[in-house]
Parts: C-alpha cells; structure tokens; sequence
C-alpha cells in the first residue's frame, strides 16, 4: 500500500473504524532517511495510537537499526515487510522475495526483535510461488524468533494479487503457532469478513485495497461482526463531508502542488463507482489547485446528491466458493 496509507489516509481509516493502521514501508537504507518521502512516512504527528510502522530491506543489521530509528521517531509498533511482490522491491532482495531465502529470514526477524522495546510484526505472502509454498516454515521461524504477531496475505509471490485467496493455507498457519494470526487478502465486504474469519480462524482481519476509496468499509464489518446486521451504503452527502475532510487534511500534509497530484488517484477511487464519474475525473486530472480541485468534488457530489445518486459497491473478483476450492 505504499503510496496509499499516508499519514492523512490512516487518520480517515482509524476514525471510521480502523483498529490499527501500519505505515507505508520506510526503507532499510539510512541513506534514504533525509528524503521528504521518508521524512512524510516517519512523520506521526497527531496519529492516534498504535502507531505502526514497516520497514523493509534483506540487511538484518539495517533494518534493526531501521527499527531503533522509527521507535526514536515515535513507533509503537515495528513491522517488517516480507509481503511485497513489486518488482521494485523484490528486484532489491526485499519484501516477499526474501520467503525464498528461510536462514536470512531468521538472521533478520531476530536482528529486528532484539534490537526494540516494541512489539515486532511480521507481514509475509505463503511463499515463493505455488510450488514453494513454505508460510507453515516462516511462521514458525517468526514465532520462535519473537515475532509478536503474523499477517498473512493467502497468495505467493508470483502470484501478485491474481487467483483465488489460499485460505487454506492461512488456516493451516493459525493452526501451526501460536502467536496472532491476521488474515489477509481479497476481503472486501462484511460477509466475506465474516466468513474468513469463521473459516481460518484468524484473530484478526487486514484490510488493504478494499479500502481504496471505500474506507467505512471498517465500520461496516465492525458493524456486521457485532451484529450480524448490515450498514445501509453511505450516502453520497456522507461521502461528501468525509472527502472534504480527508482533502484538508491532505492538503495539508503534502502542500498545495504535490498534495494535488497525489489527491487524483484518491478522488478516482472514492467516485468509480457513481454515474458521471468519467467527466469528474478528467476535472480532477486537469486541476492544478487546491481551490479548483475542492470545486470539481463540491459540483460533483452537489449534482449526485440532487440526483438522488446512491453507491453501488463492487463485487468479489472471486466468490467465497471459489477461494474455498483453490
């Protein structure tokens, strides 16, 4: 999610529910640490607490100094990234290409777990691909090397967010340690929350793209988790009040120029799914300001919300039965 899940944007998810928000990656390479991307990501002003940090690199003595960095910058939690299948990344022996590699693994999750005073997570994918899956082997790895608690994202790395979600596998994993297990992957309604954790067993549940543009969904499956029942879809007026906040806030994290261009792929996301959205679109693309920006979204959802518009949630790439069957 990096890119994303900005200091402003993980404000907006806590306060619609979010338990626990964790930081774009922060780069194991001290040399990277003076940029203004990485002083944006280890800026934590205001954050409601926890506040969780990623970190990713393959150097196990960068990234316990990585982690010693981050808590001296206010972290809570340190959470290393062994789940990313960007090329970008693994092309740099990072991320998820690090699950082919078992004893660098274990040099780095113990480097990072002694080197803090804070909780220590680990993120990872179920392996290097379908033939190597080795999720049951890390996990034990990572438990016996103090991890405080596993997130899972059920597909490997050369699968990247293709094909159905192994939740077989996350299952499996739940059943083999026992440290938290949060499940993740393709959860993008409440039913589908409902049912992966009833099926997996997991004790958590993480959340990513389904929230792009959609970030109730955590009071949603908050909602249906304590209840059974179903929050009616937001209305466009709601959604309207919450864009605006989250613009402001954005805004002013990121300055006027770079806080525009950033805000596009927001704003394309929050309206994909309402009528008219092309032409909104092509504005928001085409505006170089704050203020104009604030008066494409004001014209866009003053107009659907005299029309009457509703949100229209899209639907599973893969039905239940289908992630079942994998």
């Amino acid at each position: 999610m990096a890119g994303v899940t900005d200091r402003p944007f993980r404000m907006l998810c806590k306060r619609l529910g979010a338990g626990y928000a964790v930081s774009e990656m922060v780069a194991a390479n001290p040399r990277l640490w003076a940029t203004d991307k990485s002083r944006r990501r280890t800026d934590h002003e205001g954050e409601v607490a926890p506040i969780a940090v990623q970190i990713a690199g393959a150097d196990p003595g960068l990234l316990a100094d990585a982690a010693r960095y981050n808590v001296d910058r206010g972290a809570q939690i340190i959470d290393v990234n062994m789940g990313c299948p960007a090329k970008k990344v693994c092309n740099a022996a990072a991320g998820s290409a690090l699950l082919g590699n078992e004893t660098l693994v274990a040099s780095i999750l113990a480097a990072v777990a002694r080197a803090v005073d804070v909780p220590v997570t680990l993120k990872i994918r179920t392996g290097p691909s379908p033939e190597t899956r080795n999720a049951l082997s890390i996990a034990r790895i990572a438990e016996d090397s103090g991890i405080a608690a596993l997130a899972v994202h059920g597909r490997t790395r050369a699968c990247l967010f293709n094909g159905p979600v192994e939740f077989d596998t996350v299952r499996a994993v739940k059943r083999a340690v026992s440290i938290p297990v949060i499940a993740n992957g393709d959860i993008d309604t409440p039913e589908r929350a409902r049912e992966v954790l009833a099926y997996t067993g997991a004790d958590g549940l993480m959340i990513g793209r389904a929230a792009q543009g959609r970030p109730w969904i955590f009071r949603e499956i908050g909602h249906h988790l304590a209840t059974g029942d179903l929050l009616p879809p937001p209305a466009v007026t709601e959604v309207h009040a919450l864009i605006r906040e989250h613009l402001a806030d954005h805004y002013a994290f990121y300055g006027e120029g770079l806080g525009v261009r950033i805000a596009r792929k927001h704003l394309h996301w929050y309206t994909r799914e309402l009528r008219g959205s092309e032409g909104f679109r092509g504005e928001v693309n085409a505006a170089e300001s704050v203020a104009a920006q604030f008066a494409a979204v004001d014209r866009f959802f003053d107009t659907a919300a005299r029309a009457g518009h509703r949100l229209q949630y899209r639907q599973s790439q893969a039905s239940w039965e289908e992630a079942l069957a994998a």
